[in-house]
């Protein structure tokens, strides 16, 4: 249901948003959700969860998790209500969703969490790690992807929210492809974020080793 569709009630407890994602790198439309969340959902807080060893695309990540780690970090530090989590990264093993919002629920018992992600991982969330225990202790915020709408679940009816959000294409791959090309990308970064890639040489240096 979209926000719009209904009254808005603001409780008094604390309203927290999770946004995990590899963050290969963070870009501006990461913190443009984080930021619609924030002001549509009437959220206190979002907090960035940096996967540590993602299950489904671990072979894809580039970036050491201590360097995604602090591009998120940077990314976040003039943002007063987000901040980032080290949550997945100091956990052993694979990191599935249902674990790190059941440590979200036991660290903050009193408060409402909303867990963001994309309309096409709406989709597929049955097939998800135990879905219904996620959703016993999360609301899901549905953010719009480009590309053919497809149906959501039944099992979701009543799960979720749409986040109004003007759909974007960017991706990490795109802003690391121009990085290893050597193009301008600071303006699809935050720029802390684009000093630090460039003050460490993140993904030249990746893209160096990968060609010897």
């Amino acid at each position: 249901m979209l926000f719009g569709e209904r009254a808005r009630f603001v409780s008094s407890r604390q309203r927290i948003g999770i946004l995990g994602g590899t963050f290969d790198p963070v870009h501006n439309a990461h913190c443009a959700i984080a930021r619609a969340a924030l002001r549509e959902a009437k959220l206190d807080r979002v907090v960035f969860v940096v996967a540590g060893q993602p299950p489904h695309k671990a072979a894809d990540v580039l970036a050491t998790p201590e360097e995604r780690y602090a591009m998120v970090e940077a990314a976040v530090a003039d943002e007063p209500h987000m901040e980032v989590s080290r949550i997945e990264l100091d956990r052993q093993g694979p990191s599935y969703t249902v674990d790190t919002v059941g440590e979200f629920s036991r660290n903050f018992p009193d408060a409402q969490l909303f867990l963001i992600i994309g309309h096409d991982s709406l989709v597929d969330f049955v097939k998800w790690k135990a879905p219904a225990d996620i959703l016993k202790r999360a609301r899901l915020l549905a953010v719009p992807r480009p590309g053919p709408g497809h149906s959501v679940p039944s099992a979701l009816d009543g799960h979720f929210d749409v986040l109004p959000f003007l759909e974007t294409e960017l991706s990490s791959t795109e802003v690391r492809d121009l990085i290893v090309s050597g193009a301008p990308f600071g303006h699809l970064v935050p720029p802390g974020v684009e000093k630090l890639i460039l003050e460490r040489g993140i993904y030249r240096a990746h893209h160096a080793s990968a060609s010897r």
